[in-house]
This record gives structure tokens, sequence and C-alpha cells, in this order.
């Protein structure tokens, strides 16, 4: 696959979360990626639970996918297909969130994306470390999650 523009690679993006029906439901929408983050935003209407504010389950999703779509994304603007999985993440809720979702992934400070992608070139595999955040109040973050994701070439 030759090396994609970014609105294409967001367009194709896009696609990919409106063919799952729990990411469908969640009326999930990639808002934009730049200087290295990639933001994807939620009504709250739709994610909301029984106290007025967000689901922690929709939180999680949205900060899980958030994850995901941004490795997807490198590595589709580095000319790769992949199938990219969580391995593991940690998550914490840090405050309720009464407005709409908006979480925002990036890699880890320690995680660097050159080593990643030629890890990728070479060997087919690899993971990275990125972390996701959901905006809070007082420009403290309601939600964070930290995990790993890999990334296989498809066959």
């Amino acid at each position: 696959m030759s090396e994609q523009t970014v609105p294409s690679a967001l367009s194709i993006l896009q696609q990919v979360l409106d063919s799952m029906p729990p990411v469908r439901a969640m009326q999930i929408r990639v808002q934009d990626y730049q200087d290295g983050q990639l933001r994807l935003a939620a009504p709250l209407a739709a994610n909301v639970n029984d106290k007025g504010n967000a689901f922690g389950g929709s939180l999680a999703s949205a900060l899980t996918l958030s994850g995901w779509a941004l490795v997807t994304l490198r590595l589709k603007l580095a000319g790769h297909e992949a199938e990219v999985y969580v391995a593991d993440s940690h998550l914490r809720y840090l405050a309720p969130v009464y407005a709409d979702l908006d979480a925002c992934a990036e890699a880890a400070p320690e995680a660097d994306w050159d080593t990643f992608l030629a890890t990728f070139a070479q060997r087919g595999k690899a993971r990275i470390s990125v972390v996701a955040t959901q905006p809070g109040t007082d420009g403290r973050a309601a939600a964070e999650l930290s995990g790993r994701f890999v990334a296989f070439a498809k066959r």
C-alpha cells in the first residue's frame, strides 16, 4: 500500500469505526489528527448513564479506540497494512464527565514512532505504548488510559 494523506487515512478510519455496531451506536467520530495526537469525539447523549454523566464503559471504549485508531493511522500513513490490537491497558476514572466524550491519544513519553515503524517493517509485528485522556474541568483529565498496542502485518 502506498503512503496516504492524512484526510484520506482519517476517512478510511471513520469507515472502519462505523462498520462496528457498538462503535456506531456510540456515535464516535474521528475529529482530527495533529501534532501527533488523534482525537475521537462522541455525544454525551448516546453515552450517558443513570446519573446523567458519561457511562464508564463508553469512556473506556472511546479511550481504547483512540489509541487503536492512532496506531492504525500511523501505520497507514507509513504505507503499512496491519491488524492492530490492544495488548493491555490501565484506566483511571478521575472525575465524572458531564460533556461530550473527547478522547485524545498520543504516543507515551517513552515510546518512539520511528522504532515502532522500523520494527514493524522488519518483523511484521511491533508494539507501542499509548496514552489517551478525556478532558475534565480546570484543565485536568477526567479519565486516563495507558496501554500497549500491538500490530501484526495483514496476511
